[in-house]
């Protein structure tokens, strides 16, 4: 029994070095995750430099946590890695950039996808602020990039297995593109009567 009683020990000291390196990596998420929601909340407050900042934090956390993990809690990463994703692709998008791309970000294709497919929510928030500031034109522009992400990631519902919520979360964007698209629509058209009542009034005056 002297060898069970030695392996068991050695699987002691690993399991206690494994579940130390979760718990650090858990507590590092959220502070990556909090850094890249204080981002996109500047976004939507209109303060762009402060989210670059936070996001640039984000990222560098993230950095850091990537570095000091290994496979054993790799699943763990997957939340704050989409984060920064989908906080990278609002900042993109609020400065009128293309949303980078996997590469760039450096992110896992699952992080990836579901980044992409969480900033579709944001995305209707952005519609609606522009909406808000009567910037129609811009309110369409993000529209056409909510409905482009739906349709470009929609295909990959069959890999919900391998990127685990994203189904549901495809589903989420198709709701949220359909529900946009009525808002928008109703608002360009209320712009177009208002226009045209303009136009009216101009000509009875003159």
């Amino acid at each position: 029994m002297e060898e069970v009683r030695r392996s068991i020990k050695a699987m002691e000291t690993r399991f206690a070095e494994q579940l130390s390196r979760r718990d650090r990596v858990i507590k590092d998420s959220r502070d990556v995750i909090a850094a890249s929601s204080r981002a996109i909340i500047d976004v939507h407050t209109g303060k762009l430099k402060e989210g670059e900042r936070e996001l640039e934090k984000a990222k560098a956390l993230l950095r850091g946590l990537k570095t000091s993990s290994d496979s054993s809690v790799s699943r763990y990463i997957v939340s704050p890695e989409t984060e920064v994703v989908e906080a990278s692709t609002i900042i993109s998008l609020a400065k009128g950039k293309p949303i980078p791309s996997m590469e760039a970000l450096g992110a896992s294709p699952e992080a990836y996808l579901l980044g992409l497919l969480d900033s579709v929510g944001e995305l209707k928030r952005l519609v609606l602020d522009s909406i808000l500031q009567r910037k129609l034109s811009k309110a369409k522009k993000y529209f056409e990039t909510m409905e482009a992400l739906y349709s470009i990631c929609s295909p990959l519902a069959v890999f919900d297995h391998v990127a685990n919520g994203a189904r549901r979360k495809i589903d989420v964007a198709r709701m949220l593109v359909e529900d946009t698209r009525g808002l928008l629509a109703e608002e360009i058209g209320r712009d177009s009567i208002s226009a045209s009542m303009a136009r009216l009034e101009k000509k009875l005056k003159s």
